[in-house]
């Protein structure tokens, strides 16, 4: 049986092969003799398809697991490799379970490029591309319960929004917000007490990675340069950007500008770091914003804020399309 996995997302696919080689052990090899790593871009090609070939011990399969062997730039290896993945009876994956996990970039080779090819056509080539959007926040909030813990849907948003795109930083923070959220009891009374995880939770952990291209999008729509705020706007829509997200993030951001900007001038010019910690913000947010907020007056903003209130109504009633009223938004400016 050959198995390929490979994909940007090397944490998932990762993930995959720990969760297959437990299954195996499981239920084929619990003391994990007939389990092998190699690592395929170090590995002679002899050693590869010697262990590939190999008999199991007191078992009916082997697991062979050979990493970035697609990363390789040995013609020969590869050559070999590729003869046997044809020739099944010689390469051995008749009576063994052979997986190629890659998680580095393709070498840009002939062979490496048929070897792809080839492998990406098996029954249990399995990719993993990068989640974005409602299928990252449904991958996180399940991950999160796994743990025994529950998060605030803004929180949610704002931490895959700002580390969604290093699934390892990802979930590392999981780890590290659910651990923080759920009080040390000793059995049987672990899990009780636990809190849903807020967004001043994520903000604790999570250096915020704001995307320059919202702050300027924003900026254009307000001084009503429709051909920048245009440009940005589908920027974002070509990076992947779901409509009701992008509509989400635009609306956090005069959201917040609105409350800046009036503490700004309840409060007699306050400088970026104070009105921080205000609001509860992280200051690169704060700082990034407040060149929007010192130049516009909060009439303007209030009004701007308004007609994203009525496009909010609009689509929660069916009476409008997200994308067309986004864009008669920034059409019409401020």
């Amino acid at each position: 049986m050959l198995i390929y996995i490979y994909g940007e997302d090397t944490f998932r696919s990762r993930q995959y092969l720990r969760q297959m080689v437990e299954q195996f052990k499981k239920q084929r090899d619990p003391q994990g003799y007939n389990v092998l790593f190699l690592d395929g871009k170090k590995e002679e090609s002899g050693k590869l398809l010697g262990e590939m070939r190999a008999a199991p011990f007191l078992a009916e399969k082997r697991l062979v697991a050979i990493e970035n062997l697609l990363a390789s730039s040995d013609k020969e290896t590869l050559a070999r490799i590729l003869e046997a993945i044809k020739e099944p009876a010689k390469g051995g994956s008749v009576n063994n379970i052979i997986i190629f996990w890659q998680g580095e970039p393709l070498s840009k080779i002939k062979e490496v490029k048929e070897l792809h090819a080839l492998l990406a056509k098996e029954k249990y080539a399995q990719e993993f591309a990068p989640l974005t959007g409602a299928k990252l926040e449904q991958w996180a909030g399940k991950e999160i319960e796994k743990r025994g813990a529950k998060i605030d849907r803004r929180a949610l948003f704002f931490l895959c929004d700002n580390a969604g795109k290093d699934m390892w930083y990802l979930n590392s923070l999981m780890d590290q917000l659910a651990a923080y959220v759920t009080p040390p009891r000793p059995p049987p009374y672990q899990g009780e007490g636990v809190r849903e995880i807020a967004l001043a939770d994520v903000q604790l952990f999570l250096e915020e990675k704001i995307d320059d291209n919202v702050f300027a999008m924003t900026d254009a729509i307000v001084s009503g340069n429709r051909k920048q705020a245009f440009r940005l706007l589908n920027e974002q829509r070509r990076l992947g950007e779901e409509e009701l997200r992008l509509f989400g993030l635009i609306c956090w951001q005069f959201r917040l500008l609105l409350q800046m900007r009036d503490l700004y001038e309840r409060e007699d010019n306050l400088p970026s770091d104070v009105i921080a910690k205000k609001l509860g913000i992280h200051p690169y947010v704060a700082k990034k914003s407040m060149a929007i907020v010192r130049r516009y007056p909060l009439v303007q903003l209030k009004a701007l804020h308004a007609r994203l209130l009525d496009i909010d109504r609009k689509t929660k009633t069916g009476f409008g399309d997200t994308a067309l009223l986004v864009d008669l938004f920034v059409g019409r400016g401020a």
